[in-house]
């Protein structure tokens, strides 16, 4: 009877599962595998609030196994010594696994695959979580896309119409004695911070499937309007989902794609809106796959010049805090810090703050947002941070500044968001709550700090910069 192993990393399903429907066809029996080894994503190996997501996952993949009589062996170490241990206990002779694209995880996977074929071992790697592969699209002179919208066009084109694929059953799951204990991976904090987390979200398959459902009930029709309000359900908030791969793309636009068709004409309208804001996460990894060096290095060259402002601690440390006096900016930090996750309109705004007003390098704010959100992908925290900053591909023209003022008061109406993050601020009047500043009484009354930048002031300072730069 053959034997393959199944490596999960950030597939953690069993629906919908490529690597894994190969082993199940292909063999007998099979090891359902998770090895922890951050060290061989490094230096982006998982933030705080990802390790806290990842527990809980593994939880439930494991749940998910057992109901089928199998189980998820769980070891840590350095991946190949523990593949091949695993392979002479088990008597397996082949290893599948689903690809990875981040450049450190990109160059492991590749050592390994070599070094398990040199070994007999068939080793294979299938697509996951994306709708197509970032090297299967290319501009009609054979180069990578850098601006979105014709990235977007050839997409849309190109995206498998297949149905997702139902639940992989082994013939037969092998368990094996030595597991760890989840629990054993030191994933969760020792000193508790994650109530307001485990308050928000349900990692897992079942988690995803429940969100897929409440945002098609609830903020699909109204999605297109309402998705830049952030006091109200106008988002699916199923980017963990998909960062951790409990839920694919696939299944996403099936799944909506049967609602539309059972619901009619409205949901048809608002379908294509929601499609293309998940298109920014393939052009996210289609950016990461050829430009390797965009989590750390400027994708546009010429803002090598940049006079960013001299490291701020100080400042920095306000804007981490959500204390920088500016409500919307500091009621985005503290829905962070609390839920580990940011309304996507917020993110933008508190990111222009950082990079344009405290003109703070967008490198502190992409490591922040790395340890903090639950969400923290490299491909799209990259492209995120370049864009806000001016410096990425289809960036946001530099002289595109976010005044957190005007924004409060377009995306938060009646001050709902601010008030219930704020909460020193919650019993202004909507005449003042997105700007107490304009009444220092009533602000020092309540606590709360004066903003720490004049928001005009320091948008022309940073202008003055970028028109150095443009200058050379």
């Amino acid at each position: 009877m053959s034997v393959a192993l199944v490596l999960f990393r950030r597939d953690l399903r069993l629906d919908d599962h490529p690597a894994l429907e190969a082993a199940c066809a292909a063999h007998d029996r099979v090891l359902a595998v998770f090895i922890h080894a951050p060290e061989e994503t490094a230096p982006w190996s998982p933030g705080a609030a990802s390790r806290w997501w990842l527990h809980h996952s593994l939880v439930a993949l494991d749940t998910r196994l057992r109901e089928q009589d199998g189980r998820l062996f769980i070891a840590a170490g350095e991946t190949l010594p523990v593949v091949r241990k695993l392979l002479q206990r088990c008597g397996a002779t082949a290893v599948y696994w689903s690809r990875r694209y981040e450049p450190a995880a990109i160059a492991h996977d590749k050592q390994l695959k070599q070094a398990l074929r040199a070994d007999g071992v068939v080793a294979e790697s299938r697509p996951s979580n994306l709708w197509c592969e970032p090297w299967q699209l290319t501009t009609a002179g054979a180069k990578p896309y850098r601006v979105f919208t014709p990235f977007w066009r050839k997409l849309r084109a190109e995206i498998p119409l297949s149905p997702p694929s139902p639940t992989a059953h082994a013939h037969e799951w092998v368990r094996l004695s030595g597991s760890l204990d989840i629990g054993a991976l030191g994933l969760l904090p020792s000193i508790p911070w994650d109530q307001g987390i485990s308050e928000t979200w349900q990692p897992g398959e079942a988690g995803a499937a429940e969100m897929l459902e409440l945002f098609a009930d609830d903020a699909l029709a109204g999605y297109k309007q309402m998705r830049d309000f952030p006091d109200r359900h106008g988002t699916s908030q199923l980017s963990p989902h998909l960062h951790f791969g409990e839920i694919t793309p696939r299944q996403i636009r099936h799944r909506l794609r049967v609602l539309m068709a059972r619901e009619g004409a409205q949901h048809h309208l608002d379908l294509e809106p929601y499609l293309r804001e998940l298109a920014w996460r393939e052009f996210a990894y289609h950016l990461l796959y050829h430009f390797p060096a965009s989590p750390t290095e400027n994708l546009n060259p010429r803002f090598d010049g940049f006079r960013w402002a001299s490291d701020d601690p100080e400042a920095i440390g306000r804007w981490q805090r959500g204390q920088t006096g500016v409500p919307l900016v500091d009621a985005g930090m503290r829905e962070l810090w609390h839920t580990g996750w940011m309304h996507n309109r917020v993110r933008m705004v508190a990111a222009s703050f950082l990079t344009k007003n405290l003109r703070q390098h967008w490198h502190h704010g992409a490591r922040w947002f790395w340890d903090t959100l639950v969400d923290a992908d490299l491909a799209n925290n990259t492209l995120g941070w370049q864009w806000v900053a001016g410096c990425g591909a289809d960036a946001a023209p530099y002289f595109r500044v976010f005044n957190p003022y005007t924004q409060a008061k377009k995306f938060d109406p009646d001050g709902a968001y601010i008030r219930r993050w704020v909460p020193e601020l919650a019993k202004l009047p909507v005449q003042l709550i997105h700007e107490p500043r304009r009444d220092p009484t009533a602000l020092a009354a309540c606590g709360y700090p004066m903003p720490m930048v004049d928001v005009g002031a320091s948008r022309e300072a940073a202008l003055a910069a970028y028109a150095a730069i443009k200058a050379q």
